[in-house]
């Protein structure tokens, strides 16, 4: 394969994903923004299923493990606390602005970070990356503890880590952006956002190194669901610097 046929095909690709996207992709910042104007609605949390069922055929199954964590603890807005060792934990529900508030964090720190500890069910897109962004940009690692979740939009910070970790039985899944608000775009805005948020995440995901059938799996799982990603996937996304399935056998 010459290097002109990798460039077609890599660019057939992003053209197929952002066409699956329109029809599958919500922004969910963009949505949130909307909706804020609502009697009673607070962008800070919601209502979608913290730990969604697994994507089966049948019926639905758990997640691998249970997390560590209560639900009510992974709903609340995105909070940062720095750890020993120079890793700041963050936690909780990636809420807008989360990414002003980690910016602040990091700048406030110098470079006494070295590594963001990830405990999330996900939430805004637009935060989402970027956080990947600025982790990347400051070259900090990126890690999923032990029963740790980090889910939906989650995996697309954990993705701007240079060297990435997901230790046994972190909890890793994603699936398809959702609005939780009460209103909804016209097919035509749905269908552009869905297409420039689509793109614009599969960029990102290029630009990190993270391989392609990540974010198709995502595409491909409803909004009630999600895809568990194992330390196989992992490991063949390169979502994942360590190979994690040998990580497990050291029991």
């Amino acid at each position: 394969m010459t290097a002109d046929d990798g460039l077609l095909m890599r660019g057939a690709f992003f053209g197929l994903l952002a066409a699956a996207g329109a029809f599958l992709f919500v922004d969910l910042r963009e949505l949130q923004l909307a909706n804020e104007a609502l009697p009673g609605h607070d962008p800070m949390t919601t209502d979608a299923p913290v730990l969604p069922p697994a994507l089966t055929d049948g019926d639905p199954q758990g997640p691998p493990v249970e997390p560590g964590t209560p639900q009510e603890v992974l709903r609340q807005p995105m909070r940062f606390e720095l750890l020993s060792g120079g890793v700041l934990k963050a936690e909780g529900s990636i809420d807008l602005g989360a990414a002003d508030r980690f910016a602040e964090e990091i700048a406030a720190r110098g470079e006494y970070v070295k590594a963001v500890s990830l405990n999330s069910p996900g939430g805004s897109v637009e935060d989402a990356l970027a956080m990947s962004k600025l982790i990347r940009e400051k070259g900090l690692n990126t890690e999923v503890a032990t029963k740790a979740l980090c889910a939906s939009s989650c995996p697309l910070v954990f993705a701007g880590g240079v060297a990435r970790e997901a230790e046994k039985d972190a909890i890793l899944g994603v699936h398809q952006v959702f609005n939780a608000g009460q209103d909804r775009p016209s097919p035509e805005q749905a269908m552009s956002g869905a297409q420039s948020t689509t793109a614009r995440i599969a960029r990102h995901l290029d630009e990190m190194g993270i391989g392609n059938g990540l974010w198709i799996n995502a595409l491909e799982t409803p909004p009630d669901r999600l895809y568990y990603l194992t330390p196989e996937e992992m490991a063949e996304y390169k979502l994942v610097t360590a190979p994690v399935a040998a990580a497990q056998q050291t029991d």
